[in-house]
């Protein structure tokens, strides 16, 4: 863009303004990071400058709150703006988006993914303030290809959307519909183009990714789906699998989980508690014996798998004893890493209508469930310190191992790569390496 000089500078700031790209900013799940991509592409594509869009997340009441103080703030930085919301959120909520006097536009997850919402939007034409379709309605899962994904060293794929269960205390499938899959042979070119562009880590991601296929032709396993991808797409270095369901893992998936190098020895499990009778109320399909034993049966397989988890403090009942159940847990099942949320009541959901308790004792026992992740993974580290790592390298001096610990890393290393590290140490939170010859 040429610039007169005789311009004043607000004018040239203005100028500079109106030819900057759609900003993305992303809450949330792995999935809205990939769904981020497919926007910037259409916003790109169709031409559309000077706008943020922010990609809500709706899992807990936390997660609007921030969706909302995201779209202030985007608001605050530049009055000019087209301010689009999206997300589960906004899918969930819309009424009380628009309602927002920040807000422009509000589109539904479905119609976020589709090109010509962004034609429109990039046109200025007259553009419905709100757009939201009925998610139950939408039937399929397209194959939104991506070239790639900005400021990531790894790429993610969406194999599946939605859900068809009904966990108790679960707001999200009213936010992605049913569950419904993506091709087996559109995964693969999809990750085909990536590999081909230079990632050496692919993310497999859904909302329930082990309900992968259930609706397709023939019923492919999410195990199937993956022993087809590796087969196909011998380039790819690296498969990392997103949350996944004890419940749902067949043969093919615990054999490639336990056997194929290529599969990261990496899982998060969606467990949510440890006590049988919480997990009965929350509707979830697996008992704390069934996690503790899958666990068990991977590590035995292969010693190295890191676990990861989800798990909710203060679900509506829970006794003390209850709670003790789910902080063993992270013991007994050998976790690693974990995702503590405080449990949310989300207005709709079965357990909104239980009786809850007190805001003190949930945060108290959020607090102890985290102490006890923190401790689980200074143990982990500790184990790690004098060995060989192999690291995606994500930034300058920054990467994860296989196991997804984060390394700070000695020594030339090109942000994409891998590369083999010795560790040297633990450092807040983290491991400390020197690349390795």
């Amino acid at each position: 863009m040429s610039l007169d000089f005789d311009q004043p500078r607000a004018a040239i700031a203005e100028a500079d303004a109106d030819a900057a790209p759609a900003e993305i900013v992303t809450l949330g799940c792995r999935l809205n990071a990939f769904e981020a991509e497919v926007m910037r592409g259409h916003a790109a594509a169709a031409g559309l400058r000077r706008a943020v869009i922010v990609n809500t997340c709706a899992v807990t009441g936390e997660s609007e709150r921030q969706s909302r103080q995201a779209i202030r703030r985007a608001r605050r930085e530049d009055p000019d703006a087209t301010i689009i919301v999206t997300g589960c959120a906004a899918q969930i909520h819309p009424d009380a988006f628009n309602a927002m006097a920040e807000v422009d536009h509000v589109i539904g997850n479905a119609e976020k993914l589709a090109p010509e919402t962004f034609k429109a939007l990039a046109a200025g034409g007259p553009v419905p303030r709100l757009k939201v379709g009925d998610i139950m309605a939408v039937k399929e899962t397209a194959p939104h290809l991506v070239e790639g994904f900005e400021g990531r060293a790894r790429a993610y794929v969406e194999v599946q959307q939605g859900c068809d269960h009904r966990c108790t205390f679960c707001i999200i499938p009213y936010g992605r519909g049913n569950s419904r899959s993506a091709p087996v042979g559109e995964v693969v070119r999809q990750a085909q183009r990536l590999t081909a562009a230079g990632y050496r880590e692919i993310v497999l991601t859904g909302v329930d990714l082990t309900g992968y296929g259930a609706d397709l032709p023939g019923r492919p396993s999410l195990g199937e789906m993956t022993r087809r991808l590796l087969k196909l797409v011998p380039d790819l270095e690296r498969l990392r699998l997103s949350s996944i369901d004890v419940a749902e893992v067949d043969d093919v998936l615990f054999k490639l989980i336990t056997t194929e190098p290529r599969v990261m020895p990496h899982l998060h499990l969606s467990l949510q508690a440890g006590d049988d009778m919480i997990l009965k109320r929350m509707k979830r399909r697996h008992s704390r014996a069934q996690a503790i034993e899958f666990c068990a049966a991977v590590r035995e397989a292969r010693p190295e798998v890191a676990f990861g988890a989800d798990l909710i403090a203060g679900f509506p009942t829970e006794t003390d004893a209850m709670f003790e159940n789910s902080l063993e847990l992270v013991r007994d099942a050998g976790l690693t890493w974990l995702h503590v949320f405080p449990y949310s009541a989300r207005p709709g959901t079965p357990a909104a209508r239980m009786p809850g308790l007190p805001g003190p004792v949930v945060k108290d026992r959020a607090r102890r469930l985290r102490a006890a992740g923190e401790a689980a993974r200074a143990t982990f580290l500790a184990s790690c310190v004098g060995g060989i790592e192999t690291v995606l390298v994500e930034q300058s001096g920054v990467g994860r191992t296989s196991r997804f610990a984060h390394v700070s890393l000695t020594g030339e290393a090109a942000t994409g790569s891998v590369v083999r590290a010795r560790i040297t140490g633990t450092d807040a939170g983290r491991l400390t390496g020197i690349v390795a010859p």
